[in-house]
């Protein structure tokens, strides 16, 4: 029982433990949901890169699977196992419940058993009492039996309750593996998922973790199967180890039984002899007999009870080493040897009781008493014996249990289920066993009753003998003396007895003791079993909430993608209507255009017509005034020249009106070019307001995102996009409302204008009818003649246009190339500016220093100066004898001088321009001073002697003025360089400063750490400029004052000079007189040896002053050096800041780059910090396992308290660390504000570029305006060889002409359209000599079109070079991205995949102009068929004029391109950004709860240990007291507390629960509130550029809205902390309550010692109440129980729902991932299909090409053959049935030459030549009896076999020694070279298609013919064509190569056969001309 309210206390503990894990459990989840997040983003910031990402993301997708499908196994084989554990323990339970049951009937028994028993012995003692000597022994038989009933009885429920604590203590065992096993597995997903995080970065990165991975799982598996190997090991020593000490036991075993045996004979030996001298029997030795009965009747009682005893400590060794199934064979094997001792006992026993009955006399009872004592004192030997082997055996097994323990943690589940099975099956046996133990034990009983009655009935018959015996007592008295002996002898006995009794005393102590600690270990064991037990049900409940958020998410998702697709159809139907409504904008300006058109024709002809009019009234004027004046003259020439004039005027007129219709073309052109401008503009304008709209919606879903959390961040989400759905929807119905409006405006203006229009249109008809008829024909004609060149300049301008777009698309194309090329070769010369500038800060820091030391030399030399001061005027003072009592006042003033230097240091910069004449006069001083130190010297030639201290002095006092001059210039020197060498360097500092910091700015992205680096180190550059500053300022001062002092000082040494001076001559005028009055011969010596020495130390003066004039003059040098120096650098400072400002600009253009790179150093960060809070959370667990385990070893002792301050200091550390990564946060956020604050600047700069970019656009425009000017001006001369055209038209006379040059126009319009199109791409070499041959035939048209379109290509350079300088500008912005090698890469990657972008559309424009193309050689046709009539060059012209227009309108659709691609980077920015903002939002929140979840999981584990130590402490002090009843107690009492600390810790969650639903309540308000601002803004739409400014209102509104949440979030933290420290508090307080407690039920205890009788009797009222507070527990139990329910309920029910949210967004993620995927791999397709399409075209046009030249080369070699085949037809038809005459004379020859024996072999060579048949040959050589055989058929055979490659040397020596072998190898040699080169054959004819068996021909090496012979047909011959002999005719034509039906060419047709064919043998080099004749003869 105590074993078990012990795993009850535990399990509760346990369950507390369990909030704990959950809460860790939630933050991991957090935190995988922020990587989740992270991964997220940068997913989305990547899904522009290549597929190798979306591999990787295919990847990852099949790994996720794959584990979910893994971990619904594990959960079901998790659930199975679970659902057959609690089958098992159900059986196990009642089994056990049984069996308890039957035990207690048994025990019931045997107290009735007993009781029957004492009755007996109170009887017995009653009737024993009458005989005095047995009085003694009594009471020590009573208690002996009682004694022995409590331990048997103790022991017997000792024994139950350790067989159901074994089963539970399995039970848990396999609890705590499982819940191992699930804990390895989610640590193993967990690293998988940071394998799968980290496997994003790359593939290669991803494959060697992957293989690390694999191979420590390998080393684990492997250290698993040693670890299994080693324990098997141990168990099979711990199996012989046991055999050998049961085969010990079992071996003393049988010696006792055969000592014992050994005792019985000597025993009856003894009876036999004393069977002869048996007297009478005596009363009082029958007594005696009767006690000793009594006595070996209760210690057989007790032996059996230990036998009982001992055999239940074997049955709980027994169950505790069942895990070796050999034990269970030899404890089986212990068990029948122990029935068989006991069988063994019984027969003594009834051996002992038959002695008894038969002993009658004194001897035989003296004999049995010494037996009896002899044989009591081996039993209690052996008993001793046996109990210390058990012992021994206990202990043995004790320490086996501990190191299966810890052995069984390793194993499996599955073996720990198999032996649980096997525990209970041996259980069940053993069990079986001791019942029949127990029934056999009953039976001796009952037999040992029977004996006891028939002994009180032998009593009886003794009383009736009474009277018998008072007869023989006289007999007795000779016999008392022997009594007296054997009672001495029974004295002896009984101590021995007793000594024996304390001996079973102390074992029994022993026993108890052993006792207890098993119990203690029992309870430990039972602890960890409800505590696993917990954990396994915690585990299930969590698999079943993981399934029901499973379906939960499946439904969600499934109703969240049914709401994508309607939401997708509907932005489908939006993106209809608009395109239907720009469709019908497009027509209705289509429809304005002609109308204008239209209209200005109208208005054209109508202002042509009045001004006809007009002079036509005019000319009528001048007619009627004319025409009286002109009646006097002739009249026929009047009219004549008044009709010439009219039509003059009339041409004229037509003129004009040419030239005004042209005007207004361009006008009208004009006007069409800035409506398209306009409309392109307002298109931009309108993607720029939807951009804004969308940032300012973006930003609104960053501040709900920031500031709510997760949960609630994803439900705005979705309100974000219905909102934007409906926004769409609006937007549409306004632009369907705008459109309408101008389509409605312009139908009027439409109206309007046509009916003023046609009003003047009427009435100008109805002049112009009234006016003549041929002005009405002729204005028929112009009407003819506009409408054709409308028509034609229509078709010139699309034509120009297309081919304008070609040359553009070509240029384009070299441009970006050349753009790349630039961009890298300046990304490279930044990287070099950017090491000189370092190299330049690093060389200003040194030379900071260099003058920072100089300026402590400088102080120093400042001090020896004021020093030298003093000292030179001490020496002053000195120098005259008058003025040396006035040291003191010299002193004072220098003093006082000292002072003024100090107050005077400040105006050195001012007087630094004075120091040069200054300098100058100290010089013009010196040069006065030596002047007058040589008159003086003169004079003191005379007075030597008595001005020795005074020369002396004044040396003095020059060589320290010298030094002090010299110090002096070196100061003033190194003041005036340092000053400006300071200057310069404040300069250079500050923009060193600047650019430090820019550098610092750009490297911040790179990660926070360098960010923090670079912060200190621009803090401390800051504060030591500063305090150089300060120094430099001081020093400044100081130098002024100084230079001040030096002033005074040289005008005072002046002074003082001149007052010496004159000083000297007095006193010289005194010596004269001296001199005068008296001579003196001592002083005249002594005079003229202080001459001598003042003139050495006047040559030292001097040369001390020209040095001193040299450094002079050196130092002025240097200044000058100085001042160069420095105005070289502040022009290097101008460039600085110039560069600085390029700089600047440049990396505002680059911010986006930077915010990704913030975004993923931030995730880096973000997830290292993350894998760092795993790392410390497991260890956390780890530290929490070591505590439970080491609390479970040093059950025994005290519990350290080391240990609870060493994790104490752990918290305190982790707190500091807490504190530290709070510190960093803030930093992170302080970082992020001046990031954004950043941003808003570089967005500034980015409209401004945009302006830029605008203005060079309009430039381009009006280029363009001065270009299509240029080509009207261009058409009018068009217009006149039109004219031209026409006229010569009506020369022409036949229609055959026209048809010729029409046939020669359209041959040159095929040879010019392929030349454009193709002009960039460069001839291929197999077209050259074509194009070579058509040049000249082209005339001097082709001239003309070739310097048309050098100016064109001119013009285009020079848009080229503008675009160039315009780049140019763009990469010096761009350059300074650079900074390091990442971005260099990064934007390398970002310009590849524009590269891929742009060559997909310029596929797409491909197919465009290929289109075009078509549509212009349909509009070719035409004009050929319109412009017959025109001459080549007017064909000509408008060719150009087509490539002109083309390029125009490629130009134009290029310039949209390149806008739209402007715009779309623009959104992407834009939307990068936003993200970015997002992301760091959700890295700050987080950030926060992450923080504030590990904090809370710190105090918990905390609490938790605490609680652990507290137990533990009360558990060790319960235990080490004896008495169930106060550990009872302490447990009913811990039960109490906890209930407590459970109502506590529901109160605390129901508060919890209630904040969070208020708050959920708060952010559903926000939300509502959210959505009305979105729907404010919709209905703001209106007014685009108010609503941007009110949304960056309400934006900072927002923000601080969010700060409050935020401070109210951390007051409701900082009141859950609080909370926190007060349960912290209580749980002290109630700790504290429960030590005072344990403390006064100590003092209890000592009052319960002293009362333990009374207690024993109250013990069995304790079992009931015992039995009650069980019943009691069971339903605090269940209460509690439900109360866990309920609280995990809520809390799961919470966790689902954050769970299904995450995983929805998720899905929608992937979703979204897996359409990114299909599209990337759509696109990939159509860019693969059209690279492969263009490849095809490309070398279908090459392989066509080489397809003509081939066949030009294959007619041209046919007409080779065919001539070759006529002459070899001639030269066979001549040669064919000759033989050559030389061949057959020097065959002849050389038979009658060669030997007799071998002339037949030449026989046989002239016969086969002969063309005789080699039977014939063989039968003409046997007629000749044998002497020409050989010879002949070595020519027959020479056919078939081979001839050496090489020819034979002719110095190679021959084995025959005839002339005929000599002459034959000369013959070989001279046939063998080949005198006509083989012929080389085409390919057609080599590898005729038909042929069935194609060979492959090698051009170089040597090629075989295999021909098949006409008449030979059996036979194949090879040849070497390149061997042929020279008299053999070779055709060259292969008949059988030309298949079936083909004759072939004859060059080709085998060798006739009647010429001799070699074939070609392998030879080495090495053989000689002999071996070759010799294998050839042999044949």
């Amino acid at each position: 029982m105590a074993s078990w309210l012990g795993g009850l206390g535990s399990g509760l503990g346990q369950s507390l433990g369990q909030v704990g894990g959950s809460l860790a459990s939630l933050t991991g989840q957090i935190s995988n949901f922020t990587k989740d997040m992270l991964m997220e983003g940068t997913e989305e910031v990547e899904a522009e890169l290549p597929n190798t990402r979306r591999k990787e993301i295919e990847a990852i997708h099949a790994i996720l699977r794959s584990e979910n499908e893994r971990l619904k196994k594990v959960c079901t084989d998790l659930e199975e196992k679970h659902e057959a554990s609690e089958l098992q323990i159900k059986q196990q339970s009642t089994s056990y419940r049984n069996q308890l049951q039957q035990k207690e009937v048994e025990i019931s028994h045997l107290k009735a058993r007993q009781i029957a028993l004492q009755e007996q012995l109170l009887k017995l003692q009653s009737a024993t009492q009458s005989v005095p000597s047995g009085a003694g022994q009594g009471p020590s038989a009573t208690a002996s039996p009682s004694f022995a009933y409590g331990a048997s009885h103790h022991a017997s429920a000792f024994r139950d309750d350790m067989d159901f604590g074994d089963v539970i203590w399995s039970q848990q065992e396999i609890n705590r593996l499982s819940n191992e096993v699930s804990r390895l597995e989610s640590e193993v997903g967990h690293w998988r998922h940071i394998a799968q995080t980290t496997a994003q970065g790359a593939n290669s990165s991803d494959q060697s973790e992957i293989c690390k991975l694999q191979n420590i799982i390998k080393e684990l598996k492997q250290n698993r199967s040693q670890d299994i190997d080693v324990h098997q090991h141990e168990m099979s020593v711990l199996q012989n180890a046991h055999q050998q000490k049961l085969t010990e036991i079992t071996r003393r075993h049988r010696e006792e039984l055969s000592d014992y045996e050994e005792r019985i004979e000597e025993l009856e030996n003894l009876i036999q002899q004393g069977g002869s001298g048996i007297g009478v029997t005596d009363h009082s030795k029958i007594h005696e007999m009767q006690k000793t009965i009594q006595v070996l009747q209760t210690e057989k009682v007790e032996s059996t009870k230990k036998m009982e005893e001992l055999e239940n400590r074997v049955k709980d060794i027994n169950t505790k080493l069942s895990s070796v199934e050999s034990d269970r064979d030899v404890l089986r094997r212990e068990q029948e040897l122990l029935n068989v001792e006991k069988r063994q006992i019984i027969e003594e026993c009834e051996s002992l009781k038959l002695e008894c009955s038969k002993l009658q006399s004194d001897a035989v009872k003296q004999s049995v008493t010494v037996t009896e004592g002899e044989r009591i004192v081996p039993q209690a030997a052996s008993a001793e014996e046996e109990v210390f082997r058990l012992q021994q055996a206990l202990s043995d097994a004790e320490n086996e249990i501990m190191r299966l323990k810890s052995l069984n943690q390793d194993n499996s589940l599955t073996e720990d289920n198999l032996k649980l099975q096997k525990y209970v099956q041996a259980l069940e046996k053993e069990n079986s066993l001791l019942s029949q133990e127990k029934e056999e034990l009953q039976i001796s009983l009952l037999k040992l009753s029977n004996e006891y009655e028939a002994v009180k009935s032998t009593a009886t018959r003794d009383m009736n003998l009474n009277s018998e015996l008072n007869d023989l007592r006289l007999n007795l008295e000779a016999k008392e003396q022997e009594l007296n002996q054997t009672i001495a002898e029974n004295t002896i006995l009984v101590a021995e007895l007793e000594e024996l009794d304390k001996q079973n005393q102390e074992a029994t102590k022993h026993m108890i003791l052993m006792k207890d600690q098993l119990s203690k270990q029992q309870s430990e064991g039972d602890s960890m079993i409800t505590k696993l037990k917990q954990d396994r049900d915690d585990e299930k409940k969590r698999v079943h909430q993981l399934e029901d958020d499973k379906m939960n998410i499946t439904k969600e998702l499934d109703v969240q993608k049914e709401k994508l697709i309607q939401s997708e159809l509907a932005l489908n139907d939006l993106h209809l209507t608009k395109q239907r409504l720009e469709d019908k904008v497009e027509h209705l300006v289509d429809q304005l255009n002609k109308l204008q058109k239209n209209d200005l024709n109208i208005q054209k002809e109508n202002f042509e017509l009045k001004e006809r009019i007009r002079q036509n009234e005019a000319e009528l004027c001048r007619v009627k005034n004319e025409l009286p004046q002109c009646l006097g003259q002739d009249p026929n020439s009047n009219l004549k020249d008044d009709l010439l004039k009219e039509r003059e005027a009339e041409v004229r007129n037509l003129k004009q009106g040419l030239s005004e219709m042209e005007q207004i073309n361009e006008t009208l052109e004009k006007v069409a070019f800035d409506l398209k401008m306009e409309n392109e503009k307002l298109v931009l304008a309108c993607e720029d307001v939807r951009h804004q709209l969308e940032e300012s919606l973006a930003d609104k879903s960053q501040i709900s995102l920031e500031k709510d959390t997760i949960v609630e961040a994803l439900k705005v989400e979705k309100g974000q996009l219905e909102a934007e759905l409906c926004w769409a929807e609006k937007r549409a119905l306004e632009k369907a409302n705008q459109y309408e409006q101008t389509i409605e405006e312009l139908s009027n203006a439409r109206d309007l204008n046509s009916s003023a229009l046609q009003l003047e249109h009427e009435h100008l008809i109805k002049l112009s009818q009234e006016k003549d008829f041929e002005i009405s024909a002729l204005k028929k004609n112009v009407e003819q003649a506009n409408a054709g060149h409308q028509e034609t300049k229509e078709i010139l301008s699309s034509s120009l246009e297309e081919q304008k777009q070609l040359t553009q698309l070509i240029k384009e194309k070299e441009m970006f190339i050349e753009k790349l090329q630039g961009r890298s070769s300046e990304l490279q010369e930044e990287l070099e500016k950017y090491t000189q500038a370092l190299r330049k800060n690093e060389i200003s820091r040194q030379t900071i220093e260099e003058k920072d030391r100089s300026l402590a030399y400088m102080k120093e030399e400042n001090n020896h100066l004021k020093e030298e001061l003093e000292r030179l005027r001490e020496q002053q003072s000195r120098a005259t004898p008058v003025a040396e009592p006035k040291t003191l006042d010299v002193v004072t003033e220098l003093e006082s001088e000292v002072s003024q230097l100090n107050i005077i240091k400040g105006g050195l910069e001012e007087e630094i321009k004075h120091y040069q004449k200054t300098i100058e006069d100290q010089n013009q001083s010196k040069t006065q001073l030596l002047q007058s130190l040589q008159e003086q010297k003169k004079e003191m030639d005379e007075f030597k002697y008595q001005h020795e201290q005074m020369n002396v002095t004044h040396t003095q006092l020059f060589l320290e003025k010298d030094e002090e001059i010299k110090s002096l210039q070196k100061t003033i020197e190194q003041i005036k360089t340092q000053l400006h060498e300071e200057r310069q360097e404040i300069q250079t500092e500050n923009s060193d400063i600047f650019q430090e910091t820019k550098v610092q700015s750009l490297n911040i992205e790179n990660g926070s750490e360098k960010h923090d680096l670079s912060k200190a180190e621009t803090e401390r550059l800051v504060k030591g400029i500063k305090e150089r500053e300060l120094e430099i300022k001081l020093l400044n001062e100081k130098n002024i004052s100084l230079t001040k002092q030096i002033d005074q000082l040289a005008k005072d040494e002046v002074g003082k000079l001149t007052q010496i001076i004159q000083q000297k001559d007095l006193e010289i005028q005194a010596l004269h007189a001296r001199i005068s009055s008296a001579s003196y011969t001592q002083d005249v010596v002594y005079l003229q040896q202080q001459l001598q020495a003042y003139a050495m130390e006047r040559e030292q003066v001097l040369a001390v002053l020209s040095e001193k004039t040299r450094e002079n003059s050196h130092l002025k040098a240097e200044y000058h050096k100085m001042m160069d120096v420095i105005a070289a650098k502040e022009a290097a400072l101008i460039k600085l800041q110039d560069e600085n400002k390029k700089l600047s600009t440049r990396f505002e253009s680059s911010g986006q780059d930077m915010f990704r790179e913030t975004v993923q150093n931030l995730s880096r960060i973000i997830r290292e910090k993350d894998i760092e809070i795993d790392a410390l959370s497991q260890k956390c667990q780890t530290l929490l396992t070591v505590l439970q385990t080491s609390s479970a070893g040093n059950a025994v002792g005290s519990v350290n308290s080391n240990q609870f301050e060493e994790l104490l200091q752990e918290r305190d550390k982790l707190k500091q660390q807490v504190k530290k990564m709070e510190e960093w946060k803030q930093q992170v956020m302080t970082t992020v504000q001046n990031m954004q604050h950043e941003s808003a600047q570089l967005q500034e700069e980015l409209h401004q570029l945009q302006a830029q970019v605008s203005v060079d656009s309009d430039n381009n425009s009006k280029l363009q305006v001065d270009y299509t000017g240029l080509i009207q001006s261009y058409e009018q001369n068009e217009t006149k060889l039109k004219n031209f055209g026409q006229e010569l038209a009506q020369v022409q006379h036949s229609i055959g002409q026209l048809c010729s040059t029409k046939d020669l126009l359209l041959g040159k319009l095929d040879v010019i359209s392929p030349q454009l199109p193709s002009g960039s791409s460069l001839p291929s070499p197999s077209a050259e000599p074509l194009k070579a041959s058509k040049s000249d035939q082209l005339s001097e048209s082709s001239k003309l079109l070739q310097q048309e379109i050098e100016e064109l290509r001119k013009l285009l350079q020079e848009k080229d070079a503008t675009i160039r300088t315009l780049q140019e500008n763009n990469h010096r912005l761009s350059d300074s991205i650079a900074a390091t090698s990442e971005l260099g890469r990064r934007e390398h990657e970002q310009t590849d995949s524009e590269i891929k972008q742009i060559k997909e559309k310029q596929d797409v424009l491909q197919k465009l102009l290929k289109e075009k193309d078509l549509l212009i050689k349909a509009k070719s046709d035409q004009l050929l068929s319109l412009s017959e009539n025109f001459t080549n060059k007017a064909n000509e012209n408008e060719l150009l004029r087509q490539a002109v227009t083309n390029l125009k309108e490629r130009i134009l659709i290029l310039e949209m391109d390149i806008c739209k691609l402007k715009e779309e980077n623009e959104k992407i920015i834009d939307a990068s950004r936003g993200k970015e903002t997002e992301y760091q939002a959700l890295q700050e929140t987080n950030m926060k709860f992450s923080m504030m979840l590990r904090e809370k999981e710190f105090e918990s584990h905390t609490m938790k240990e605490k609680a652990l130590a507290f137990e533990q402490l009360l558990k060790e002090k319960e235990q080490g007291k004896t008495g169930e009843l106060n550990q009872l107690l302490n447990a009913v009492k811990s039960m109490q507390e906890k209930t407590v600390l459970f109502q506590q810790e529901r109160d605390q969650v129901m508060l919890a629960l209630k904040q969070k639903q208020m708050e959920n309540s708060a952010l559903q308000n926000e939300v509502q509130h959210l959505r009305d601002k979105e729907l404010r803004l919709n209905q703001e739409l209106e007014r685009l550029r108010n609503h941007l400014l009110e949304s960056e209102d309400s934006y900072t509104r927002e923000a601080l809205a969010a700060e409050d949440r935020e401070a109210k979030l951390r007051k409701k933290v900082t009141a859950l902390e609080e909370k926190l420290v007060s349960s912290s508090n209580a749980m002290e307080n109630a700790s504290h309550q429960a030590s005072v407690q344990v403390e006064s039920l100590q003092e209890q205890l000592n009052v319960v010692s002293k009362q333990r009788d009374e207690t024993a009797l109250q013990l069995s009222v304790s079992q009931e109440q015992v039995k009650q507070y069980a019943l009691s527990l069971a339903n605090l139990q269940m209460v509690l129980e439900h109360f866990q329910q309920e609280e995990k309920a809520l809390y799961s029910a919470e966790l689902e729902k954050q769970k299904q949210l995450v995983t929805e967004w998720k899905k929608k993620a992937e979703n979204m991932e897996g359409k990114l995927i299909s599209l990337q791999e759509r696109l990939d397709e159509a860019n693969a299909a059209l690279d492969s399409a263009s490849r095809l075209t490309e070398q279908l046009d090459l392989k066509e090409e080489q397809i003509e030249e081939l066949k030009k080369q294959n007619e041209l070699r046919k007409e080779m053959l065919d001539d070759v085949q006529r002459k070899l037809m001639d030269l066979v038809n001549s040669t064919e049935g000759r033989v050559d005459r030389v061949l057959m004379r020097n065959l002849f020859v050389g038979h009658f030459h060669t030997p007799k024996n071998k002339r037949h072999e030449v026989l046989r060579l002239m016969g086969s030549i002969l063309g005789i048949k080699r039977e014939e040959m063989e039968q003409l050589l046997n007629e000749d009896q044998g002497g020409v055989t050989r010879w002949m058929t070595g020519w027959l055979g020479g056919g078939s076999k081979s001839v050496p490659n090489t020819p034979l040397r002719p110095n190679q020596q021959s084995v025959f020694n005839s002339s005929f072998s000599e002459l034959f190898v000369k013959f070989l040699e001279t046939e063998s070279h080949p005198s006509v080169p083989p012929p080389k054959l085409s390919v057609d004819d080599m590898k005729p298609l038909g042929s069935p068996g194609r060979e492959k021909l090698a051009t170089d090496e040597l090629g075989s013919f295999k021909e098949a012979a006409g008449s030979r047909a059996s036979r194949r011959t090879e040849v070497n064509p390149f061997l042929a002999p020279r008299s053999a005719a070779v055709p060259l034509v292969n008949p059988a190569g030309l298949g079936t039906g083909g004759s072939g060419h004859l060059l080709l047709k085998p060798i006739s056969d009647v010429l001799p064919t070699f074939t070609p043998l392998p030879v080495s080099p090495d053989n000689s001309a002999g071996v070759v004749l010799k294998d050839l003869l042999k044949q």
